[in-house]
């Protein structure tokens, strides 16, 4: 997502945002892109893959809602629901896919968790 006000033409790192989180992009977090600007960083990204890949946890779709990521409803699919803000959400899919693009960038040091990570209360 892009901040409110940034001018399109003139956009800066702190212009995008992440969906999940609202933080912006920097050095030390960084972002995935989906379909039409929607971003995750690496940080939401952490919570959401352990959460559907390791922990087998989701949470259900709601009448009308669909991936935040790739804009399509997939009831049927596991689903992590950002806990900042409830109406964003990502499809195991892209969360998937999202992990394998940062994990493999060189330039990017995060890393698919490979065991259960605590987090704060």
């Amino acid at each position: 997502m892009h901040r409110e006000g940034s001018d399109p033409e003139n956009m800066s790192a702190e212009d995008f945002l992440c969906d999940f989180c609202h933080q912006p992009w920097s050095a030390d977090r960084p972002f995935v892109e989906g379909h039409r600007g929607a971003c995750i960083c690496g940080r939401c990204l952490t919570l959401a893959f352990a959460d559907l890949a390791i922990h087998f946890v989701s949470d259900q779709l709601r009448e009308g809602e669909a991936c935040t990521l790739c804009l399509e409803p997939k009831p049927d699919a596991a689903h992590w629901r950002s806990p900042a803000f409830e109406n964003t959400i990502a499809c195991v899919n892209c969360v998937k896919r999202a992990a394998g693009v940062l994990h493999k960038d060189e330039d990017v040091d995060w890393r698919k968790p490979d065991r259960a990570i605590d987090t704060p209360e």
